[in-house]
């Protein structure tokens, strides 16, 4: 095997090579027109978010951890309150729910698609439940159809926090037109990712959205009109503008990935050695991550390391096992899925870029005896 060659586990660069000019263009427009705080870039973008998102509000913030710190207070939840997560996600999920003061209650994942299992969130329903973040984690939906009979049984709020699935499906209804609200993030890394920290939130409420932005812009509706005691979570015109010029692009990035997992299954099925993704019936899954399940898996890192190949776990420790949740007291038989998995998956490359020879090259990699 020719170890020369080297594949990042993801290329922005060459990605921005793709559409130099586009994005060249936007921030030099930004720049000349000094809308670096609210202005024509940011309206813009919220405007061409919402009809991507087919919702009808979308209010653009800091980050994602803040669209889901400030939707979850925008619907009243509080001290006292507990809102479900799952067992396996990104921290934000789960921080979000404790800093306005209410308790994450953890829900063990499906086993072959990563999410939060239905079958076991009404066990963990309390008179103090008010809130389920559904995550539609590396790109898979969760299945929502069946959170939402759950949700409307008890009359709890749905947050859908998409960071990690732009464009995702179920049988063609957006993932984050489900529940009553969504949260997305646009890390440089996600499927449609910015030049540093931003987000959004979106929903068809309007009485959620107006209470959403003046949370984010210090409590105010209008200028210096302080209604209640908000924060400062604004999207910057710069990553504004550069989030217009891709969003035209992710469609066909998000078919270019879909692609390249496909590519992934076929090879890697010949190989035997791993098992790759799994998608539902029905489901579009927009390949965020492509994440194996694997035995050995410190021994297959080291091997793809030593070809050139970056590697990651997403993610190493399943939240109720983290030292910041050590209070819950949790022990393995609580969550066997996610606990499992935490020594099991590993996410290879992948980015819409990735080439067929990069793909082969991977596999031969983990073929390798």
């Amino acid at each position: 095997m020719n170890n020369s060659q080297k594949v990042p586990f993801v290329d922005l660069y060459a990605q921005y090579l793709s559409i130099k000019g586009e994005i060249d263009h936007a921030i030099e427009r930004t720049i000349k027109e000094s809308s670096y705080i609210g202005g024509k870039p940011v309206v813009g973008f919220e405007q061409e978010f919402a009809q991507y998102c087919k919702l009808p509000y979308v209010i653009s913030c800091g980050n994602g951890t803040d669209s889901i710190e400030i939707l979850l207070k925008a619907s009243g939840i509080g001290a006292g309150d507990e809102v479900i997560v799952p067992a396996i996600t990104w921290i934000s999920s789960a921080e979000a729910v404790t800093a306005i003061g209410a308790k994450p209650v953890f829900v063990d994942i499906e086993a072959d698609y990563f999410t939060i299992n239905p079958a076991l969130i009404e066990a963990a329903i309390t008179p103090r439940t008010k809130a389920i973040i559904p995550v539609h984690l590396y790109g898979h939906p969760a299945d929502m159809p069946a959170i939402m009979e759950i949700a409307r049984k008890h009359n709890l709020f749905v947050l859908e926090d998409c960071a990690q699935s732009h464009g995702a499906a179920i049988n063609g209804q957006l993932a984050g037109t489900f529940g009553h609200a969504a949260s997305f993030s646009f890390y440089p890394g996600k499927n449609l990712g910015a030049y540093g920290d931003a987000g959004a939130m979106a929903t068809a409420d309007q009485a959620l959205a107006e209470k959403a932005r003046m949370i984010a812009n210090h409590g105010q509706q209008g200028k210096h009109n302080h209604l209640m005691e908000g924060r400062n979570s604004r999207l910057d015109g710069l990553q504004a503008a550069i989030l217009s010029a891709k969003l035209p692009h992710l469609d066909k990035w998000t078919e270019m990935r879909i692609n390249n997992a496909s590519r992934y299954d076929a090879v890697l099925q010949s190989i035997g050695k791993v098992q790759s993704p799994k998608v539902k019936e029905g489901y579009k899954h927009v390949f965020h991550l492509y994440v194996l399940k694997v035995n050995e898996r410190e021994n297959l890192q080291k091997k793809l390391a030593a070809s050139g190949i970056d590697t990651a776990i997403h993610y190493p420790t399943a939240l109720p096992f983290l030292a910041c949740y050590s209070h819950y007291g949790h022990v393995p038989n609580d969550f066997p899925v996610a606990h499992a998995n935490q020594q099991n998956i590993l996410s290879i490359p992948m980015y819409a870029e990735l080439t067929n020879e990069q793909i082969s090259y991977i596999a031969g990699v983990i073929g390798e005896n």
